[in-house]
């Protein structure tokens, strides 16, 4: 059997809690010190911090921070173009890759960050390069900046995935897309 990618353990832990989210996140945490341990150190304080929750705590958490609040959303399509035109397009695109490596929607839209995560995993080495560092790592640090007040142990799991993908792939923030999503590698 294959070791799950990186991206696969952390994609579930943005996905509503259920009873085996401390688990999955444990888990997650002993894959990545043997991956990136300058990303430990933001998913050691996540994990702390969910450790003595219940999955209603968690599941209010993940509510509160991911669902009720808009500077954290976590579509990625949303957080480079709001409700654009430029949204849609990014929106169809994903359908398509998703389709194209088989990988299963969930009850979230394509371009929710569990996709995102899930589809790095399947992407060619300057594919993934592409999609992380012209899309998800702009929506990542644009949350990031949604944090300087009232942070919460999300903030930590942000921190830690924005840590593993900019150590893997280019990112400059002035290259954030504007206006049309230009995606060489969801064509």
């Amino acid at each position: 059997m294959e070791t799950p990618h990186i991206y696969e353990r952390l994609a579930p832990l943005f996905a509503y809690p259920g009873d085996t989210y401390a688990a999955d996140a444990a888990e997650c945490l002993a894959a990545m010190r043997g991956e990136q341990p300058e990303a430990v150190p933001a998913l050691e304080e996540f994990c702390a911090a969910i450790g003595p929750m219940t999955t209603d705590e968690l599941q209010e958490l993940f509510t509160r921070t991911f669902d009720l609040n808009p500077l954290c959303t976590l579509e990625i399509g949303w957080q480079l173009w709001g409700e654009d035109y430029g949204r849609g397009e990014f929106l169809v695109k994903m359908r398509d890759q998703l389709r194209g490596y088989d990988l299963a929607e969930s009850g979230e839209l394509p371009d929710h960050l569990t996709h995102a995560l899930a589809l790095l995993a399947r992407l060619e080495p300057d594919e993934a390069a592409a999609f992380a560092g012209g899309f998800v790592l702009h929506a990542l640090d644009k949350m990031r900046a949604g944090w300087r007040e009232n942070r919460n142990a999300y903030a930590a799991l942000l921190e830690s995935t924005f840590v593993l993908l900019k150590s893997r792939y280019p990112y400059r923030p002035a290259d954030a897309p504007v206006r049309r999503p230009e995606l060489p590698v969801l064509q």
